[in-house]
């Protein structure tokens, strides 16, 4: 039934953004706080509650993929690679039938023609779209990755079509509630509806009791109000009066307002002709002072101007002076870089010549204690000499005494002294 209302709808739908909800699980229902409404079994157990349930599945299933239709004829280069050719040969078939069908319903309702007529004219195309729907089905059942990845555009169906979805999975619901649910269940139901019926009259009674109340008291409102209205009231006229006195206390203020802004009036009328008096008075001084000043203006005037003179010449002196100081500088600054260039030079050289002269002098002071530890060995060996021959010397002379004493011991004897003194004399010398 859901396969043959499906047929006749149109491919060329507007898509809408809508997302259809997952299928109704009793298994998965949250703890419901009406204990006897809730079938005790979460499971079909009976083979003909399941072909039931299993029957409505498919039929859901299949709606999902006629109201899918629409997308896959828009949309024939995206999901051709998909579907495959058959698929999409027999989507294209029914998308011209149903354009077709199209065109004639409205050319019949264009003529204003009866619903009956157009029914009976429209009777074999209808027939010929429902067989095409039913080859679309069979193709992408037999195809079940295309059926799965066609169920996954759930956005590009339209609006008329998921609320269609949504009350088939709403009333499979229902029925699956039924079917798990057993006679005891269900005359245990009707006695608790029953009971809470009662309650619900009982509630009812004490609703209707609480309203009468209500009733009472709000006619007791009505009268405080109505105590309240009349002292309102009361205060208003009260308040008139004060009102009324305040207009009467105003008004004489006017008058007596109105009759100092009189004399006000007069009096100020009299200063004011005493001010005029005096203006006029002002502006003849006014006038005198203003001759007096123009003169003095005039001579004020031509020594600016003198003075004017005076100073333009001399900004211009000023000027050419400057300018010629300003070359003088410029003169002098680059005279001052090549000075400083050249004295840089110097002080390069300077540090040279420094380090050279430091150097000199070390070698000249290290050359000069050289010679000073030669000069004093020289003193040193001399003194040494001459120490050595006052020795040698004295020797010889007390030889020469010993000899003379023992002159009479042999002249051999005396021949081997004397060459040991030459000997002794030649090393001394050395």
């Amino acid at each position: 039934m859901a396969l043959d209302i499906l047929a006749m709808a149109p491919l060329y739908q507007a898509p809408a953004i809508t997302r259809i909800g997952p299928k109704t699980d009793p298994s998965k229902r949250p703890a419901d706080p009406l204990k006897p409404l809730v079938p005790s079994r979460t499971k079909l157990t009976t083979i003909e509650a399941k072909r039931i349930m299993s029957i409505l599945d498919e039929a859901i299933n299949k709606v999902e993929l006629v109201t899918l239709l629409s997308y896959v004829a828009s949309n024939r280069e995206d999901v051709e690679g998909v579907l495959g050719e058959d698929i999409m040969r027999a989507v294209r078939e029914h998308e011209d039938l149903c354009q077709e069908e199209a065109e004639e319903e409205g050319w019949l309702r264009d003529r204003l023609l009866s619903i009956e007529l157009q029914k009976s004219s429209l009777s074999p195309l209808t027939q010929q779209i429902k067989d095409s729907t039913k080859n679309v089905l069979r193709l992408l059942l037999s195809n079940p990755q295309a059926a799965r990845l066609l169920q996954m555009q759930t956005q590009s169906r339209s609006a008329e079509a998921q609320n269609f979805i949504d009350s088939l999975i709403e009333l499979r619901g229902f029925l699956f509630e039924k079917l798990v649910t057993s006679p005891m269940e269900a005359r245990d139901k009707a006695q608790f509806i029953q009971d809470i019926n009662r309650q619900n009259s009982n509630n009812q009674q004490i609703i209707d009791t609480l309203e009468n109340e209500l009733a009472e008291r709000m006619k007791k409102r009505n009268a405080e109000v109505e105590k309240e209205n009349f002292v309102i009231q009361e205060l208003k006229n009260h308040l008139h009066q004060v009102l009324k006195f305040s207009e009467n206390s105003l008004l004489r203020t006017k008058q007596e307002a109105e009759k100092q802004q009189k004399a006000d009036f007069r009096a100020s009328q009299a200063r004011v002709a005493k001010i005029q008096q005096e203006i006029l008075q002002l502006q003849s001084q006014f006038y005198n002072l203003v001759m007096e000043n123009r003169e003095a203006e005039q001579a004020l005037r031509k020594k600016k101007y003198k003075v004017e003179t005076e100073i333009e010449n001399w900004i211009q002196k000023y000027d050419t002076e400057m300018g010629e100081k300003q070359e003088e500088l410029e003169d002098l600054e680059a005279v001052h870089k090549e000075e400083k260039i050249a004295l840089e030079e110097l002080k390069r050289r300077h540090k040279v010549l420094v380090e050279e002269f430091v150097q000199i002098r070390e070698e000249r002071e290290i050359n000069s204690k050289k010679r000073m530890e030669a000069e004093q060995e020289m003193v040193r060996m001399v003194r040494a000499a001459t120490l050595i021959q006052a020795f040698w010397k004295g020797y010889l002379v007390r030889s020469l005494l010993r000899s003379k004493k023992k002159r009479g011991k042999g002249k051999a004897k005396g021949k081997e002294k004397g060459k040991q003194k030459g000997k002794e004399k030649g090393k001394g010398k050395k």
